[in-house]
């Protein structure tokens, strides 16, 4: 993988920063953090290493003054309240919620602890939180949709691939997280002249279905939102769009490393990372409610090179030269 940003000065001056700030936890207390993911246990490295980094920034270290325990399963979003009710009774300081299903999951299972979103579309959509600004009640954090996001990433896959006018939207109708990014999607679509149609999927058996409603359809294009599924069955999707000639559009850059073209949205790294603070903010002493919902301000354009030749896609070199990863 190529990538213009480098996070190396950024690792080591947390890790040697982290001594110090580990004098200022309270000595002797263990915290318990209850992670909430529908991408399943053990948490993916991608996430969880952004994660733990941010919590060593601030001076939590796992086996010393905090513990996390996780809970969920591969596109099981059906078992998460079932998941967040073991994490409740286990009396966590503080739940992470992934994802909007989650997040909700966690809502739904508690009134009384803290609850920090990550990844989480629409946050007052979802009825996560009643505003971001001020979000009331015991949930706050990051969501992963900012104005804009979604018309652009529909730009970069029209400048791609320029021919391209009908595209298939795989979505989870579902999750309430991906309504208005959908709203912004479609405005895009008719101001760009495409024609956007809906496949509903909601998990990995759902996929066999989409490809054949894909190819009724006679899509051109997917602009995949992100999905309860697996990642081998993220895989799946990319040999079915690369051996039916199809450029692909996602909202994750791991999507995008399983062998979908591209990715435009936010640094998730970052937002993992970031969690470390509201997280800290709360053990502290602050409601989640009076803690703003962050919305993301940097957004990453991710192309995997490879697939675009296996599609015999030939890039304008404006797109690839604004690519903040090129997978090779």
């Amino acid at each position: 993988m190529v990538t213009r940003r480098a996070f190396l000065a950024t690792l080591t001056g947390g890790l040697l920063a982290a001594p110090l700030a580990a004098e200022g936890q309270p000595a002797g207390k263990v915290y318990r953090i209850g992670f909430l993911s529908s991408t399943g246990c053990p948490i993916r490295p991608e996430i969880m290493g952004p994660f733990r980094q941010g919590l060593l920034e601030l001076g939590y270290v796992e086996g010393q003054n905090i513990t996390i325990e996780c809970r969920g399963a591969p596109g099981a979003t059906d078992q998460l309240p079932g998941f967040a009710a073991e994490l409740v009774l286990l009396n966590v300081d503080v739940l992470v919620g992934v994802g909007t299903a989650s997040a909700q999951a966690a809502k739904h299972a508690t009134k009384t602890i803290p609850i920090v979103m990550v990844s989480v579309g629409d946050p007052v959509g979802s009825g996560l939180v009643t505003d971001l600004a001020r979000p009331g009640g015991n949930v706050t954090g990051l969501s992963a949709l900012a104005p804009g996001m979604v018309p652009k990433a529909l730009e970069f896959l029209k400048e791609a691939a320029p021919s391209v006018s009908r595209v298939a939207v795989w979505i989870d109708l579902t999750n309430p997280g991906q309504t208005l990014a959908d709203q912004q999607l479609d405005a895009a679509a008719k101001s760009l002249g495409v024609r956007a149609e809906r496949i509903d999927v909601r998990t990995a058996a759902n996929l066999d279905a989409a490809f054949a409603a894909a190819l009724r359809q006679r899509a051109e294009a997917l602009f995949v939102h992100p999905l309860p599924i697996a990642l081998r069955d993220v895989q799946r999707i990319a040999q079915f769009a690369i051996g039916n000639r199809l450029p692909t559009m996602a909202l994750f850059p791991q999507f995008v490393r399983e062998g979908m073209l591209m990715s435009y949205g936010p640094n998730f790294a970052e937002g993992y990372r970031r969690a470390g603070t509201y997280i800290d903010t709360i053990l502290k002493g602050t409601s989640p409610g009076d803690l703003p919902v962050e919305q993301p301000t940097k957004f990453e354009l991710v192309i995997n090179l490879k697939t675009a030749k296996a599609l015999v896609l030939r890039y304008p070199g404006s797109v690839l030269q604004r690519g903040d990863q090129v997978i090779e």
